[in-house]
């Protein structure tokens, strides 16, 4: 039993729910469309379950994306990791997680060139 639950941190299970809920939430919506035999394209900009799909599936993917920016960002010692999440909400997380990531690896690459920090 305790192998099962090896390697398992809050971090992980974190991101292994919410990949449950985006299966889940997701495909709730794409069956309804099939179901329905709706337009999936068409829906897109009309309305209907593809865009509620389309949803659920950005929402957890941001809620994926702010957990691992929080936790990186302490880890990495990145002061005001935070504010990446809240900037998204007056621009768009498809702007400030890519900058998130280009701040990271900026952040990596000068702790590897750095001859006092650990690789």
């Amino acid at each position: 039993m305790s192998e099962l639950r090896r390697h398992w941190t809050p971090t992980a299970v974190a991101f292994l729910v919410l990949a449950v809920a985006g299966l889940v939430g997701t495909w709730t919506f794409n069956v309804f469309a099939i179901v329905q035999m709706r337009d999936f394209i068409g829906d897109l900009v009309s309305g209907g379950p593809a865009v509620s799909s389309i949803t659920v599936d950005l929402m957890v993917v941001a809620i994926a994306g702010s957990i691992f920016i929080i936790v990186e960002g302490r880890r990495l010692g990145m002061r005001f990791a935070w504010l990446y999440i809240v900037l998204s909400g007056v621009t768009a997380f498809a702007f400030t997680f890519p900058l998130f990531l280009a701040m990271r690896q900026r952040r990596l690459t000068a702790r590897r060139s750095s001859p006092d920090s650990p690789a």
